[in-house]
């Protein structure tokens, strides 16, 4: 009886481990399918062509930069909040895609390591951003402060800790930090992401609104005055 339980357990992981992978793959092929089949790619031949490849090259750097850290040190940025803002879901999703891919090339991390960066960090706050701003859309009224505070600043917040607190959830049987401290560290990141992105929005919102495909004059500044 004290002999087997060692091996129950390891089936157990091993099932369990299955579970999370399998789903981590239908996520990343569902956002992916959804997202190629909406054709965003169009939208790159407009002013967000610049600023797009831009946020593929930065963006990349500081996902595959956790790897080179020290060891006992994970700082994870996500960017996938400011993608969806910047610009929208479908065209986020095929930047975050690509951004593994290149996470995957660069780093040493295996491709199970990879998937769930691309899942976690990636296409689940990302999902979250696009749910966040329909609800903010439909429940406040249009103001360039809710867009700002709301869904760059504070909405960025609450959905990179979700999706944190998640795969924490999940992978918390997998072994590693104590989920206690684990969410700790997921709550500062992700204030790290919503001030970097709500400073970003803010300075887009004044000078280049063109970049922000969720943007729009009419709606949160409403209709120049007629002369």
């Amino acid at each position: 009886m004290t002999a087997g339980a060692p091996a129950c357990n390891i089936r157990a992981v091993a099932s369990w481990i299955t579970c999370v992978v399998f789903v981590e793959i239908s996520l990343a092929a569902f956002c992916i399918a959804v997202s190629i089949a909406l054709r965003p790619w169009r939208m790159l031949a407009g002013p967000l062509g610049a600023p797009w490849a831009a946020s593929l090259v930065v963006l990349s750097l500081l996902w595959v930069l956790p790897q080179m850290l020290p060891s006992g040190i994970s700082i994870q940025l996500s960017g996938a909040c400011l993608l969806v803002l910047m610009f929208g879901w479908p065209l986020a999703v095929l930047e975050l895609l690509l951004i593994a891919l290149a996470v995957w090339a660069l780093g040493s991390a295996g491709w199970q390591g990879v998937l769930a960066q691309l899942v976690w960090a990636g296409l689940v706050p990302a999902g979250f951003a696009l749910g966040l701003g329909e609800v903010l859309r439909r429940r406040l009224p249009a103001h360039p402060f809710v867009y700002v505070l709301g869904r760059a600043f504070i909405g960025t917040a609450l959905c990179v800790f979700v999706a944190g607190t998640l795969f924490e959830l999940t992978h918390t049987l997998l072994g590693g930090a104590s989920l206690e401290h684990a969410l700790v560290a997921r709550w500062l990141m992700a204030w790290g992401d919503a001030f970097l992105t709500g400073m970003l929005v803010a300075v887009f919102v004044a000078f280049v609104p063109e970049w922000l495909a969720t943007w729009s004059d009419s709606r949160y500044l409403g209709d120049p005055p007629k002369r």
